[in-house]
């Protein structure tokens, strides 16, 4: 994480949504994966970025790529600038005894870790 990022809570409970990094006479929104999700903006556009972008979308599914070059979809357990960590999805699946495979990612989320795309058909 870049010491030059600024924290940004939101208002109503102080939930961390993400950072705004200094770029020129503007700031980069930088969501909780370490990911730029703007261009520069204007303090109050990338505050009002944020509190758009949420924290939603870390429960949405995403997909991990293996070293092997092969897909997996995932589930985001943390998220952190300590590392990211996730879970193999198992769409719900909560057998007792059940294996269960969860793997790590470093913080800013690498390239071969996006939302899931989906099936076109």
């Amino acid at each position: 994480m870049d010491p030059d990022w600024i924290e940004h809570r939101r208002g109503i409970d102080g939930e961390l949504l993400g950072w705004m990094e200094p770029a020129g006479d503007g700031f980069v929104v930088i969501d909780l994966l370490g990911r730029p999700r703007t261009a520069p903006l204007d303090w109050l556009a990338a505050e009002e970025a944020l509190d758009a972008l949420g924290i939603g979308y870390l429960g949405e599914p995403h997909e991990l790529r293996l070293e092997t070059g092969e897909w997996i979809r995932v589930r985001i357990l943390e998220a952190s600038p300590r590392g990211i960590r996730l879970k193999k999805d198992d769409w719900g699946a909560q057998a007792v005894g059940a294996p269960q495979e969860f793997l790590a990612v470093a913080f800013p989320a690498p390239d071969g870790f996006r939302a899931f795309v989906r099936d076109p058909g």
